[in-house]
């Protein structure tokens, strides 16, 4: 009985899926409603993670209770600590949930809303799921190995050189493209920066608040923090509203790029105390808080999709990203459905408080559905904005009204108007809304708009300032840690070479490689700054390029160790490894086709080469012309550096890119070889897990850490999160090794050293 009704459920689980997935792509006489994409969504993540994931946990992967994990092993109330797992998930979604899945989505929407739907939920199912989860249960078992380390044990040293270069050069890309979207947004919004800047004091409160006043009192600090947030928020509509000191926050995009590159530099150096850890604890809770809001926001207003389906730019002549469906589309979405980062994180943090493998499955399979939704709901957000709004503010053009021509040029799908968009800039109380390109404003109006439709539309313009400074504030943390481990990622490599570099506690190491660091995202930022069309064109595929690369070194390290489990077995079946196989020829089908694309494709909105190409074309023209009327001169030198500067860039981005797919050449021989040795007995398929520990079947039964009814899980998730917990267990670590300095505050000593411990390595995502 109970099993026919399981089976009835599912059915119609299936069947409400399926259905919501045939209006999703085959009506097209009226607008479809959001509720056929949260209900394909829904119905997508719990087949997969009832009858895929399951097989996986159980076929692939052997998960094993009585199989002690890390903390179990090695439980130090610091690094390895026992869990709760509703604690765990809720602090590997944390980690893993980062601006890509709010953008990217957003960027995609230009296809119209089926391809990015698709994509999202089948992709995530099949593919960033499952590397989660592969990555998770090898790095447990491996106490707690991060993935460049694996890779070298796995695949070969040369593979763990490729992983390590991959990683770095993929920071400096997602820096850059990150402070793009920043500065897009903020650019000649007085509101936007005076709410953004006002996050620094805050935040710098904050961290002397939990050393010197109330040692260690992190949530104190951060509900202290959160108030004035909302205040900077509430506080900006006077800037707005002043002529004074709206003209003094209303910053040029050149300007704030480079103040953003002077905030990530001291935030790199700056003790991480004093500003890195206060704005962490603060963005977690906002980003948590605001993302729920959304998903509230949606079920409670139901909104119509404006965009269609499909749209003409599926044939490569998009505005907002050059180039056809395939392979444009996945590069464009990237974190959404997959993301290479996630690896990091299932390989450095989450193996090490986990209790039993029981959990690896809704811990790395879960949560990334769980992002997967948040990617839904960015795409929900972006596609309720008319198609011609919608690109208004995603294209950069000569003025509003070029702005409206070039829209309007598009068809009647994308008509807009110059009174639409000024109305539109008013309710919002800003200057403008043309040309912010990159995404966050974008997502910003749309989910101002839902907010305002769900719980009051008097505060549009509240709405959508609360929402760009979400955005915002939780792009300049990964910033502010990105660029730390970028820093100490350069230390490790450049320590091989010169000892004392390698030392992260010499002041002069630290600034000469966060220099280097920020020097190189700064590069990228202030040449996508200088592109006259955004600098989203170019930056972004080349971070999905970069994203997807990293996937597929992870996919790699995933086939190999699923290869060898199953020939050390007597009856293996080394084809259960195509669980990540398939994923992996198709991310490196798209990778290689974008890269290729972006090189050499011979439309200069597309290839790199072919935009140089034109550009040279341009500044010989423009030569000419000032030869043969000398009084022109002046205004014909600006548009000829600007020209140079252009070409500069595409040949830039055209070698970074070519670095990128021959790392992706050079990952696939490696990884080819390795198999092929396994397969054909030529090599034996020796495993560098560690030694099992296996726990008496009592203890198995166990989940780890207790937490009384959903209260006590909520506390406990609180104080995790915000890193309360974290400091107490570091207090109670010091007492016990009686390691704490004299005349000091042993709450304030165990702040700053579990500060110090949550940015020394990857905490957060893309």
């Amino acid at each position: 009985m109970k099993k026919a009704l399981q089976l009835l459920l599912w059915s119609a689980i299936a069947l409400l899926g399926a259905g919501a997935y045939a209006v999703i792509a085959t009506r097209r006489s009226e607008p479809v409603n959001s509720v056929y994409l949260l209900t394909a969504a829904i119905c997508t993540y719990a087949i997969g993670y009832r009858f895929y994931s399951k097989w996986v946990a159980a076929k692939a992967l052997s998960l094993n209770d009585l199989r002690s994990t890390p903390c179990e092993q090695y439980e130090d109330g610091r690094d390895f600590v026992k869990t709760n797992p509703w604690v765990v998930f809720g602090h590997h979604f944390a980690a893993i949930s980062g601006p890509g899945p709010l953008v990217g989505p957003v960027l995609a929407a230009q296809f119209g809303y089926l391809p990015g739907t698709l994509w999202i939920l089948l992709g995530v199912v099949l593919g960033g799921a499952v590397q989660d989860m592969v990555i998770l249960a090898a790095s447990t078992r491996r106490d707690g190995r991060s993935l460049a380390q694996m890779v070298r044990e796995e695949i070969g040293g040369a593979a763990g050189v490729v992983g390590t270069i991959a990683v770095l050069s993929i920071m400096v890309i997602l820096l850059a493209v990150l402070a793009l979207v920043v500065v897009n947004a903020l650019a000649e919004s007085p509101w936007g920066v005076f709410t953004v800047a006002a996050t620094i004091p805050a935040a710098m409160f904050m961290g002397g608040y939990m050393r010197f006043l109330r040692p260690g009192k992190v949530l104190e600090a951060s509900l202290i923090g959160a108030v004035l947030l909302l205040a900077s928020v509430w506080g900006g509509q006077f800037i707005h509203s002043d002529p004074g000191l709206a003209s003094a926050f209303r910053l040029k995009a050149h300007t704030l790029a480079w103040s953003v590159i002077v905030y990530g530099l001291a935030a790199s150096v700056l003790p991480v105390w004093l500003l890195l850890a206060p704005r962490d604890y603060l963005s977690t809770f906002l980003k948590l808080g605001t993302i729920f809001a959304l998903a509230v926001g949606v079920v409670i207003v139901l909104p119509d999709l404006h965009m269609p389906p499909l749209t003409q730019f599926v044939d490569g002549s998009g505005p907002v990203i050059p180039g056809k469906l395939f392979p444009f589309c996945f590069i464009t979405i990237a974190c959404g459905a997959i993301s290479g980062f996630h690896a990091l994180i299932s390989s450095g943090i989450t193996p090490k408080i986990i209790t039993r493998e029981r959990f690896i499955r809704p811990v790395g399979y879960g949560a990334m559905c769980l992002e997967s939704l948040v990617a839904i709901l960015a795409l929900i957000a972006a596609c309720t904005l008319e198609p011609g709004v919608y690109l208004a503010i995603n294209i950069k053009a000569a003025g509003a009204e070029a702005s409206i021509a070039k829209v309007n040029s598009f068809g009647p799908i994308f008509a807009v108007t110059l009174e639409q968009m000024e109305h539109l800039a008013r309710t919002v109380q800003e200057e403008s809304l043309f040309g912010r390109t990159g995404g966050a404003a974008t997502l910003a109006v749309g989910m101002a708009r839902l907010f305002a439709s769900a719980f009051g539309d008097k505060m549009l313009g509240l709405w959508y300032h609360f929402a760009l400074m979400f955005e915002a504030l939780f792009i300049l943390t990964t910033l502010d840690a990105g660029t730390r481990v970028g820093r100490y990622l350069l230390q490790d490599a450049m320590g091989r070479i010169w000892p004392s570099m390698g030392n992260a506690s010499n002041q002069t190491s630290n600034f000469l490689c966060s220099g280097l660091i920020v020097s190189a995202w700064g590069f990228f930022l202030l040449n996508g700054v200088a592109d006259p069309e955004g600098g989203t064109k170019a930056l972004w595929p080349i971070f999905g390029i970069a994203n997807q690369l990293l996937a597929s070194i992870a996919l790699s390290l995933g086939s190999i160790i699923l290869l060898k489990t199953q020939l050390r077995k007597t009856d293996g079946r080394p084809a259960i490894a195509l669980v990540t196989v398939l994923p992996l020829v198709w991310l490196l089908s798209v990778t290689v086709t974008a890269a290729v694309e972006k090189i050499g494709h011979p439309d200069p909105r597309i290839g790199f080469l072919a935009a140089a190409k034109k550009a040279e074309g341009d500044i010989l023209a423009l030569k000419q012309e000032a030869e043969a009327a000398p009084e022109t001169s002046a205004a014909l030198d600006k548009k000829i550096q600007a020209a140079s500067r252009l070409r500069l860039n595409m040949h830039t981005d055209a070698a970074v890119t070519a670095g990128f797919l021959t790392l992706v050449a050079v990952l696939l021989g490696i990884t080819v070889l390795e198999a092929a040795a396994l397969l054909r007995r030529k090599k034996e398929p020796v495993l560098s897990e560690s030694e099992p520990v296996w726990l008496p079947r009592l203890d198995a039964t166990k989940s780890g850490v207790p937490v009384a009814g959903l209260l006590g899980l909520g506390v406990a998730l609180v104080q995790e999160l915000s890193g309360q917990a974290a400091v107490e267990r570091e207090r109670v670590a010091q007492v016990a090794e009686c390691t704490c300095p004299p005349n000091t505050n042993p709450r304030a000593n165990a702040f700053l050293l579990s500060a110090d411990r949550r940015f020394n390595g990857v905490n957060r995502c893309c």
